[in-house]
Formats: C-alpha cells, sequence, structure tokens
C-alpha cells in the first residue's frame, strides 16, 4: 500500500470532457480521511487548477508547470525555479527567426502570455483549463520574474521537427512533449520525476511508497521513479511497452480501480 499519490491532470486525473468521475472523487475524499496526501503534478499553471479545487471542493498540493513551482495545500509557494525573461526571448525569437508553424505561450505564476490569442489552439485550452491569456508579449511581465514554462502548441506534422530542432538550440533546457502538439519547456534538470523526489524527501517518503498516475511522455519519469507506477490505457502504445502497469482510462475509473488494485481504497 502506497504513503502518497502523485497524479497527473489532462488525460488521467479529468475525463475527455475535462471533467472528474465521481469514482475519482470517491477514492480522494477516501485519501484525505486516511491522511494520506494527494498531489496533482501537471504541466498546467496554477490558474489552469483553482477551477478544478473550485468545482470539486478540495484542495491539495500542486506541481505546476511539470515542476518548476510547487504550491503547498496552504497555497504558499514551497520551490521555484523557472528561467529569465533574456531564455524566454531567446526562445521566442529563435522560433519566429526559424518559422516554425506553432504558436507560443509563456506562463509565470498567474499570468498567461500568447502572441496570438485568435488562434483556435489556444482558444482551446482556455476552454480546457478554465483561464483567460493575455495577448502580448514578455514586456507585459515585470523585470526579474521567473517564466515557469514556453508552451508551444503546433501543427501536429511539424511536432517532431520543432521538437528536435528546440533540443538541438537549447540544450541546457528541459524539453519534453506532453501531447501530440503540445512542447513544454522548462529550466534545466526540471522535470515531473525530480518534483515528486523532492517532496517525498521534505516528507520523509520513501519512493517505493509513492504511487504515480499519468498518460504521456511527461508523465515518463515521474513513473520510472516510484514504486506503484500506473500507466491509463489512454496512453500512446510506445509508453505502454515501457510502463507495464496499465490500470483503465481516464474515461473508465483508471484511478479509483488503481488505488482499489493496491489497497489504498475501499
Amino acid at each position: 500500500m502506497g504513503k502518497i499519490v502523485f497524479c497527473d491532470v489532462d488525460g488521467t486525473l479529468l475525463n475527455n470532457k475535462h471533467r472528474m468521475l465521481d469514482s475519482t472523487l470517491q477514492a480522494i475524499r477516501q485519501l484525505e480521511e486516511k491522511s494520506i496526501p494527494f498531489v496533482i503534478v501537471t504541466a498546467r499553471g496554477p490558474s489552469g487548477i483553482y477551477p478544478i479545487f473550485k468545482r470539486y471542493k478540495f484542495v491539495c498540493p500542486m506541481v505546476c508547470y511539470s515542476g518548476a513551482l510547487i504550491i503547498g495545500k496552504d497555497g504558499q509557494i514551497m520551490y521555484s525555479k523557472g528561467f529569465t525573461k533574456d531564455t524566454a526571448f531567446a526562445l521566442i525569437r529563435f522560433l519566429e527567426e526559424e518559422k516554425l508553424d506553432c504558436t507560443w505561450n509563456v506562463y509565470s505564476m498567474d499570468s498567461w502570455i500568447v502572441n496570438n490569442r485568435a488562434d483556435e489552439r489556444v482558444a482551446l485550452e482556455e476552454s480546457i483549463v478554465e483561464a483567460t491569456a493575455t495577448e502580448g508579449s514578455l514586456d507585459l511581465l515585470t523585470e526579474g520574474v521567473e517564466i515557469g514554462k514556453l508552451l508551444c502548441m503546433c501543427n501536429p506534422e511539424r511536432t517532431d521537427e520543432i521538437e528536435q530542432k528546440l533540443k538541438e538550440k537549447f540544450p541546457c533546457l528541459s524539453i519534453v512533449r506532453s501531447s501530440d502538439i503540445l512542447i513544454e519547456v522548462m529550466n534545466k534538470g526540471i522535470s515531473k520525476g525530480k518534483s515528486i523526489e523532492y517532496l517525498c524527501e521534505k516528507w520523509n517518503i520513501e519512493m517505493k511508497d509513492a504511487v504515480a498516475f499519468g498518460d504521456h511522455y511527461n508523465d515518463l519519469d515521474m513513473l520510472k521513479t516510484v514504486g506503484h507506477p500506473f500507466l491509463m490505457e489512454n496512453a500512446p502504445a510506445q509508453l505502454k511497452e515501457i510502463i507495464k502497469n496499465v490500470t483503465y482510462s481516464n474515461e473508465a475509473d483508471g484511478i479509483y480501480c488503481g488505488l482499489k488494485q493496491i489497497g489504498m481504497v475501499d
């Protein structure tokens, strides 16, 4: 039986309509009753998590921007490691000079700046996370502010190319794909796996006693790190060759059934 549960959001905690299943909420309630921490681990920013807390009337610690920002259950910042505005400017300049087929998004705490809010991909993201982007430049951010992540929303036929070019140009940054069209860019060393190691060490929990649920490539190091990894059935086939413990999908009680399997919920 695990002593802590880490959970991705999109494709995992939420179903395809971006809502939580009743069974998932029931499982979270049971964990709360047993004083077992439930931690959201997501590429989203805080503004994309607060609506979930409000809708389902619960609060938990959250790892945002795939590990660049950790906020405690009390709302206090536990950890922050973003990159500078200069680095963000360099990334944007590269994307634009290379004419890469994507639109960029920059996140800093609760700020979300995009270069084209009319882009249908931005509009879709707004509807999913229930937050509003601000169209403009990085000049909207104050000097010295940390950038949690830069997100590229790509033409799916060009995602591989864009990911490869970014990795070649910026080997000092953490670059990972979170869907067929999304590439997340964070500071060096940032990953979901590193963030949950940080929390387990802080809370004196051994990694063998940690449970994690995820569905995509940016969840892989987190799943490899814990003693009880659960990959969602809706994950890409390639990931199922690596993480053999596959639970039901985000549409079919995957989280509840996984936790029940190891005796953490009834």
